[in-house]
């Protein structure tokens, strides 16, 4: 799944915050059935423009008001002149209120309702009824072996409000989950559909208020928000008397025997990210390269820390890892920054270092783990990490009293005060080695600006995906280096006007 569609709410909320909204639309004076209502005249809009030459529907029914608004969907489908049939997981009996007043509506119509079993066969587009957002524990049987049943069908699949199986508040695959091309989520933005493994199930995304009182919403608390434009800073201006002795000094510390390329890559996207002067301390056999690469970069062959702690005073931001490696040298280094204090973001390297215990970072930089690293940092392994993306980031930001940048499909940048960013920009071309390298040369060469690591954390990896957005269409095999020009270009859009 790709978001990028900034039409979409930018609040996100738990699966009880959801609730509680429904709930306090329903005090507000919408009856719960009206709600059921208008959930199943956007959802069969939508499957509509989606699919209008289906002519057939099947929809997956459960027992709870996910159920209900799929019952009503398949009335509308009947009145429509299309081919409807519900197969029921689980006894119409078992329905209670508005889902079982949905039913009676559906059989009213002239729906017919039989009993799911493996022989069933669907037809149409598939409507996913089956489980909604309260799902904790992981799917049980029936419902395990009709989700898969969905898979073999080969029908294409709407999912309604989330796709059956899928944490709503984590977007871990609880066992097992319903893949849909298209998911039409209801009242709010569920976290789950933004983050881990929901990214592979969700499809496209649509959103329906279900025409709830925007005050009312708005007065709710959430538990996110998705990194959009207008929530951005802007890159403060240049006047015309700025000069780069006021736009930060960046210093690049890393590139061990055999990984110069990453410092470079930093260095690189420091360059492209605006900041007015980068050097780079690095291996003396990286010297060449980087002199031949980039420069307008000062090299510095570095042996010890002993070396860095002369250029401490000038530097305004350290990047500190990429390429650090975890041996004496890099060990070394990594102490002159610890010493240094100041702005830092650290990556990489410098973030194994950190998980062992030996090092401690200032408060107040940014981290920007990948969700090895970040693991490490927690001491919990990588998949139980990835199970909850969001809590991880949170406690990681918590822990070390930093913003908390966790990399990946859906990268959540967090901070010790409890915020909560989800970037839901970004193209499969960027899963590739040095992109992470990109992002913290960029995220330094903000800070250099005058950014706050907050805003240089979210501007970072919001600008960081959508260049990589901009060169998707080119196709795989995409260089981090081809991100920072298209860097450059996005900072020009995010710059403040001259006074």
């Amino acid at each position: 799944m790709r978001h990028s569609s900034d039409h979409l709410p930018l609040a996100l909320y738990s699966a009880a915050q959801v609730r509680a909204l429904d709930a306090a639309l329903i005090a507000a004076g919408t009856p719960g059935f009206e709600l059921m209502r208008r959930a199943a005249q956007a959802i069969w809009r939508a499957l509509r423009r989606e699919w209008p030459a289906a002519g057939a529907v099947t929809v997956l029914a459960g027992h709870g008001n996910n159920a209900g608004d799929g019952y009503l969907i398949a009335a509308l489908a009947q009145r429509a002149g299309w081919q409807v049939q519900v197969l029921a997981v689980s006894e119409p009996r078992r329905l209670q209120g508005d889902a079982a007043r949905a039913y009676h509506e559906a059989r009213a119509a002239g729906v017919e309702v039989l009993a799911w079993s493996e022989s069933c066969q669907a037809r149409g587009v598939l409507v996913d009824a089956l489980l909604g957002t309260g799902l904790r524990g992981e799917v049980r049987e029936p419902y395990a072996a009709a989700i898969e049943w969905v898979k073999r069908s080969g029908c294409p699949v709407l999912a309604v409000d989330i796709p059956s199986g899928i944490c709503a508040d984590t977007g871990q695959v609880l066992g097992a989950a319903v893949k849909a091309q298209l998911t039409v989520t209801l009242i709010g933005l569920k976290l789950g559909l933004y983050v881990g493994a929901a990214l592979d199930h969700v499809g496209r995304l649509l959103f329906d208020s279900l025409k709830a009182d925007a005050e009312l919403v708005a007065s709710q608390q959430s538990t996110a928000r998705r990194l959009a434009g207008e929530l951005l800073p802007q890159v403060p201006a240049r006047q015309p008397t700025t000069h780069k002795g006021q736009l930060g000094h960046l210093l690049v510390v890393g590139g061990d025997q055999g990984t110069g390329g990453a410092a470079l890559l930093s260095a690189q996207s420091a360059l492209r990210g605006g900041a007015g002067m980068v050097s780079l301390a690095t291996r003396a056999e990286n010297i060449g390269a980087a002199q031949t690469r980039l420069p307008e970069v000062m090299s510095l062959a570095v042996a010890s820390a002993n070396q860095l702690h002369a250029l401490a005073d000038r530097i305004t931001v350290w990047v500190v890892g990429p390429g650090l490696g975890q041996g004496a040298w890099g060990r070394s280094l990594l102490s002159a920054a610890v010493a240094a204090g100041g702005a830092q973001v650290w990556d990489a390297d410098a973030l194994n270092l950190l998980a062992t215990g030996a090092v401690h970072i200032a408060p107040g930089s940014v981290i920007t783990p990948h969700p090895g690293e970040a693991a490490r940092l927690l001491g919990i392994s990588t998949a139980a990490l990835q199970a909850d993306r969001p809590a991880a980031a949170r406690a990681l930001a918590t822990r070390y009293d930093v913003v908390c940048v966790l990399k990946g499909a859906g990268t959540l940048v967090a901070d010790p005060g409890g915020r909560l960013l989800v970037c839901d920009r970004g193209d499969p071309v960027m899963a590739g080695a040095g992109l992470g390298d990109v992002l913290a040369g960029l995220i330094g060469a903000l800070l250099a600006q005058g950014c706050s690591a907050w805003d240089a954390a979210g501007l970072g990896v919001w600008v960081h995906a959508c260049a990589g957005e901009a060169l998707a269409g080119k196709g795989n095999g995409l260089a981090a280096s081809d991100l920072c020009d298209a860097i450059r270009d996005l900072l020009k859009e995010r710059a403040a006007c001259r006074n």
